[in-house]
């Protein structure tokens, strides 16, 4: 064979691409010298057309970036990260650079956040380019996590044990989803910490060309940014936190705090629908409705509305009103419907179709159950939640076995990152005081750990990262932080820089329907609801 061939078919053999277990697999050479994951740099993206409607609606574009399976071998297996950009409106000289966007999950989509500088007011955002990006193992990056597409649904054993039986058919279940995580991409799930998808970040920063990121994270991305800026200080430029996790808490004392935060927040909620009894009848007092909730989530148990909305259903389609006030009202009036009417959809419609996320779910379990070991003793599961229980009955249970898989996962869990957010320049961090999702003594804690941060607090809020939903107290700090970098000055003690305002709660009447019902576009409690949803236990 001539030696041009040779070489011809050389190079063809290196540019092969393997598919193995799901995973894109690049062959390297076989004499590399050994690298570490600062030195990967990743080819430029090739931006395309994007599908989502949105996204199109908007002027995206969207691509891929590629990054090592494990940074660890760089050289070795690639994998494929879906990104979207909008790029910045102002003349190039004014540019900011990117801001990635994180919506929180783990094991959010976050393609679509793409859009989200169309809510900094005053145009503050046109400056820069908004990044979504779908992290390692999310939605259309390459390849994406699945396990059991179906493992949620209708009418599901009820979540509290009251029984042996019913505790053994969730452990069960719990094992069987761990089993098929593992069985279906093993590999994957090794590398699927919150470690992986900072470094991920870098790259993109890398694949993008630029110097420094800009950075908006919500929920479980204000911890993915404090990983972030303790590996990359300096690569941080400017950075939102709203939702703050509290890194010290991570992972399974977090969900105990939850528990207790979710039963406070639902009878916040109670509270609200109580005081509008002339709107929707089912008490006048937080006590009586939540007494209503317990009596028709047992009726539930004995016959599911429609043959599919049992008990389980019921508490998760509630669950959204302990996270945001949005849709507050929507709440109100299928539990209402459903007293005094039987209606059936309005709850089906509420709980969402389908009804299960197999990916967000996976994703969310792969990097919290590997980020830190969690206790392997089920006995230990079994006494924190009945105490639990016993004090916030509302989610104790049904987070629990959301949770539970972590028991069974076949990915060895790692240890976490030591929070230093001491070299970031500069951090805004955003906190309502009764967010349950994340509570704010995660956003005390952010901020300590963040010495050149400044805390907003939602007074007496109770929405979860909810920041650009029109609170003008929040909302043009945001804007002139984004527009100069000019942040309000810290005050000393271990307490917020300023306070605003929480989302304001919605208002029933009549009117306040009507200009819902006219609003048109996206909002960013569309984004925050749709979001959830992929979270439906």
């Amino acid at each position: 064979m001539k030696r041009g061939k040779v070489k011809k078919l050389i190079a063809v053999a290196a540019a092969t691409v393997a598919v193995v277990g799901g995973l894109v697999m690049v062959p390297s050479a076989q004499a590399a010298p050994p690298q570490s994951a600062a030195d990967y740099t990743p080819p430029p993206v090739g931006w395309g057309a994007c599908e989502h409607p949105r996204l199109v609606d908007a002027g995206a574009e969207c691509g891929f970036v590629e990054v090592p399976l494990d940074y660890a071998k760089p050289r070795g297996t690639k994998i494929q990260l879906a990104v979207s950009r909008v790029k910045h409106k102002t003349p190039d000289a004014q540019a900011q650079g990117p801001m990635l966007v994180n919506p929180g999950g783990p094991g959010g989509s976050g393609l679509i956040y793409a859009i989200f500088g169309e809510f900094v007011p005053g145009g503050a955002g046109d400056s820069y380019d908004w990044v979504g990006f779908d992290p390692r193992g999310v939605g259309s990056s390459q390849p994406s996590l699945n396990c059991i597409p179906d493992y949620a649904g209708y009418n599901r054993p009820f979540y509290v044990p009251v029984t042996p039986q019913l505790e053994r058919t969730w452990l069960n279940r719990s094992r069987d989803y761990a089993r098929a995580c593992d069985r279906n991409q093993h590999e994957l799930l090794k590398h699927l910490k919150t470690v992986d998808s900072a470094r991920d970040m870098d790259s993109i920063r890398k694949a993008l060309g630029a110097p420094q990121i800009n950075y908006y994270g919500f929920s479980y991305g204000t911890y993915l940014g404090q990983v972030y800026g303790t590996l990359f200080p300096d690569k941080f430029r400017r950075v939102i936190f709203d939702g703050n996790v509290n890194a010290q808490r991570i992972w399974y004392d977090a969900n105990i705090d939850q528990d207790l935060a979710f039963d406070r927040n639902i009878k916040i909620y109670f509270d609200w629908v109580a005081e509008h009894d002339d709107s929707y009848h089912l008490g006048t007092t937080g006590a009586q409705v939540e007494r209503l909730f317990y009596t028709e989530q047992a009726r539930l148990l004995r016959a599911p509305a429609g043959g599919v909305i049992g008990p389980d259903e019921w508490a998760d389609l509630f669950l959204q009103a302990a996270y945001y006030v949005y849709g507050w009202e929507d709440v109100a009036q299928a539990f209402s419907g459903w007293v005094h009417d039987g209606e059936v959809q309005p709850l089906i419609d509420l709980y969402g179709s389908p009804p299960f996320d197999d990916n967000g779910y996976a994703i969310y379990l792969a990097v919290q159950c590997t980020d830190i070991q969690w206790p392997t003793d089920w006995d230990k599961w079994r006494r924190d939640n009945w105490r639990t229980f016993l004090r916030a009955p509302f989610a104790t249970w049904g987070n629990a076995w959301f949770n539970a898989p972590c028991l069974y996962w076949g990915a060895r869990a790692g240890t976490p990152v030591r929070i230093d957010g001491s070299r970031v320049r500069n951090a805004l961090l955003i906190n309502e005081t009764l967010d349950s999702a994340t509570p704010y003594e995660g956003a005390l804690v952010t901020r300590r750990l963040f010495p050149n941060s400044v805390l907003i607090e939602g007074v007496g809020g109770t929405t979860h990262s909810g920041s650009l939903s029109g609170v003008a107290c929040t909302d043009d700090r945001i804007a002139e932080y984004l527009r100069t970098g000019a942040l309000p000055a810290r005050v000393p003690g271990n307490r917020s820089d300023v306070q605003c305002p929480p989302v304001p709660r919605p208002d029933p009447s009549a009117a306040a329907q009507s200009r819902t019902a006219a609003a048109t576009g996206t909002s960013v409690a569309d984004l925050r609801q749709e979001f959830l949803k992929s979270f439906r236990r």
